[in-house]
């Protein structure tokens, strides 16, 4: 047992904190702890938490994803024109937003594996052209998503919120076994050490590029989830949730030097992040302090990503952890 826990110590650490602060939530919140609030509490957290599975794929190949709120925005956008009608253009529609969402991380993948460029420049750039072709698309916030469809992923099952059960099938479903995998153990491999991996034999150009389609994957997610919630298309939703990404994974105890960290831990801090938002909202605080509150949250969990950087003098240090 205690093996476990040392092995997983940053994710447990990460949700116990995590339990702690919802226990808060709903103690403090005026109608006290139901479905409807936990329903409300899931669909903004897994929002964000799929947003950060995205910036988790591109961290632990030591590399920074400034592109995840803007394929958001862009599969917001598409989602809004084509997640409606009958059950089978519904489920065409959802294919193509994702397929949009993968064609973007594949973009950023090939700038950064073919163009040799640094993660952080790249998606800054392909950032700025998918939020141009979100605009393109929808130049105000409008369109429409099937109520019916938006109501099954965004309401309850039996009194469990459907948001929890998706954020358990992400990990049972997806990342239990793709860890297991070689894909899953060559991110560690190549997020540890490039150059270690590359001498192992590992395709380091193909695992890399497929963690950053695995990013589009999950940021397309995202904005269908998000386009869900809010039945509509947004290009204007995306500044937000680049950073929050950036911060839930630091959360989470995802390392930003690369090679340590989980989907769990990630998700977990996505989650720590917005029921500290839910929380300060009902806690009395005036509204005018809660942004600034909320960005020395985003500020110090960043510091402390890059501290840890900087603490690292010998890259097989990283193995010790």
């Amino acid at each position: 047992m205690r093996n476990l826990f040392r092995s997983n110590q940053r994710e447990a650490i990460a949700i116990a904190v995590l339990s702690v602060l919802l226990a808060l939530y709903l103690a403090t919140h005026p109608s006290g702890p139901n479905t409807y609030v936990m329903t409300i509490w899931a669909n903004q957290c897994l929002i964000l938490a799929l947003a950060a599975i995205a910036q988790f794929f591109a961290v632990i190949v030591r590399g920074i994803d400034l592109s995840v709120g803007a394929v958001m925005a862009l599969t917001n956008c598409v989602a809004s024109y084509l997640v409606i009608g009958s059950g089978l253009e519904m489920g065409l529609g959802i294919v193509a937003v994702l397929a949009v969402g993968i064609a973007c991380g594949l973009v950023n993948g090939a700038l950064v594996v073919f163009g040799r460029l640094q993660p952080i420049v790249a998606t800054l750039a392909t950032a700025s052209l998918f939020v141009g072709l979100a605009l393109l698309l929808r130049p105000t916030p409008g369109g429409q998503i099937d109520y019916d469809l938006a109501d099954a992923f965004t309401l309850d099952v039996l009194g469990i919120p459907t948001a929890l059960i998706i954020a358990a099938a992400v990990v049972g479903l997806f990342w239990v076994p793709l860890r297991r995998t070689g894909l899953g153990l060559g991110l560690y491999a190549v997020g540890s050490s490039e150059q270690a991996a590359f001498q192992s034999g590992m395709p380091v150009p193909v695992i890399r590029l497929a963690s950053f389609a695995m990013g589009g994957l999950f940021a397309g997610l995202a904005g269908l989830y998000f386009s869900f919630v809010t039945t509509t298309g947004d290009a204007g939703i995306g500044p937000n949730f680049t950073l929050n990404s950036i911060a839930a994974v630091v959360l989470g105890g995802v390392a930003l030097r690369g090679g340590v960290g989980t989907l769990t831990g990630a998700m977990a801090g996505a989650f720590i992040l917005k029921t500290i938002g839910s929380l300060m909202f009902f806690s009395g605080l005036p509204p005018l302090a809660q942004p600034f509150i909320e960005g020395l949250i985003l500020a110090g969990a960043i510091a402390i990503g890059g501290a840890g950087v900087l603490r690292v003098k010998n890259r097989l240090e990283v193995f010790a952890q």
